[in-house]
């Protein structure tokens, strides 16, 4: 009688020079193969040439807002990181610093963009973060930030606490159908 083994044995994956990564569930060895994302889509998901005609101004301010709202997860994220273990003076003065840094980088920029690129990358920003603008700032600066934040918006006719709702609003939902175009490199 003859034992068959469908892996091959550790110590002949070692001699091969190759590492295969594999773990043990109950006693059995499972190999484990990395796979790359691959992303599902539907067709009605993707924007049809009537729509791309039709909504050019919107594709054209989510496409110059997008980069923006990216840019500001990726800060984001890695100022949470950041400031996870400080103590909260150390914590606020760089709160602070990312935000002056922040100004200094893309205040110029952003300046010169018209109101409705505004309204889109607050749409924006709380889809790739999946947080409102408002909520952002409350949690790090505080409700009173916030609030004089909102009050300053709402004075130029921007609301902070505009969620981005692409199940319930039709503008919110061709906003995502272009973000998932420009990412499938559509448009």
């Amino acid at each position: 009688m003859r034992i068959v083994c469908a892996q091959q044995p550790y110590e002949t994956a070692l001699q091969d020079r190759k590492v295969r990564f594999a773990t043990v569930v109950d006693g059995d060895t499972i190999p484990l193969y990395y796979l790359k994302d691959v992303q599902i889509e539907s067709s009605s998901l993707l924007l049809t040439p009537q729509e791309i005609r039709k909504n050019r101004k919107l594709i054209r301010n989510v496409k110059l807002m997008l980069p923006f709202a990216r840019e500001g997860k990726r800060r984001l994220d890695a100022l949470e990181v950041e400031i996870a273990n400080l103590p909260r003076g150390e914590r606020r003065a760089a709160i602070k610093q990312a935000e002056r840094q922040l100004l200094d980088e893309y205040g110029k920029d952003l300046k010169k963009y018209t109101f409705s690129q505004g309204l889109v990358l607050i749409k924006l920003i709380d889809r790739e973060t999946g947080r409102t603008s408002y909520k952002i700032v409350d949690e790090l600066r505080g409700r009173l930030r916030a609030s004089f934040y909102q009050l300053f918006a709402r004075l130029f006719g921007y609301n902070l606490k505009t969620g981005f709702d692409p199940v319930n609003d039709k503008h919110d939902e061709l906003i995502d159908r272009i973000v998932i175009s420009i990412d499938n490199g559509k448009l």
